[in-house]
């Protein structure tokens, strides 16, 4: 599917999006098999827009949605099979930094939504060799979402990361009675490096 395409024509039939663009590397061709779709969205309501996503992107049956946390702007993030991951950024708007994940029942699935999201996204970093980056990040991924799952040291490496994640969440889930869907592991684990 071009998403390049799909994605503009889905936002631009809401009355309140102004401006839809391919930004990233995908607009200048330097992406890898894994990058995301990165799309600079203006819009004349956030809140009209931000409300009508799900509903927008219902056909494309994400397996995940949600707002990125960290971001420096409002940015609404989607996973999809095969795997792909999709980020509109509202940049005209400022985000204010959430704090690190708090592990309970209620954020179990959003928690893990948002691994693996991240993680898919510094494989594409690692692909582009940018591994400077890969090692500040996943120092940053476990103050913000290892460490609450009880991670006591930054991995230095993806397949580290991925191993220590999925023994904590299953220790979470276990401890809070919940159990995460797999699919969106299952579509991500196959495209992850394993050294």
């Amino acid at each position: 599917m071009d998403f390049g395409t799909v994605v503009p024509e889905l936002l631009r039939r809401h009355p309140s999006a102004r401006d839809v663009k391919l930004v990233g590397s995908r607009a200048r061709g330097t992406q890898s098999a894994i990058s995301d779709w990165d799309f600079a969205v203006e819009t004349d309501d956030l809140d009209a827009l931000t409300n009508a996503l799900p509903e927008i992107f219902a056909a494309l049956e994400p397996l995940a949605e949600q707002w990125d946390p960290l971001g420096e702007h409002p940015t609404y993030m989607l996973m999809l099979r095969g795997p792909t991951k999709i980020d509109l950024i509202f940049s005209s708007e400022p985000m204010r930094r959430r704090p690190p994940w708090q592990v309970r029942a209620d954020t179990l699935a959003a928690l893990d939504a948002h691994f693996w999201d991240w993680i898919l996204w510094l494989a594409a970093k690692r692909a582009e060799g940018r591994h400077e980056l890969v090692r500040d990040q996943l120092a940053e991924m476990q103050g913000y979402l290892l460490g609450p799952l009880g991670v006591e040291a930054a991995p230095t490496t993806i397949p580290q990361a991925v191993e220590e994640y999925l023994a904590a969440s299953a220790k979470a889930e276990r401890r809070l009675g919940v159990a995460v869907p797999g699919a969106l592991r299952g579509e991500v684990l196959p495209v992850l490096p394993h050294a």
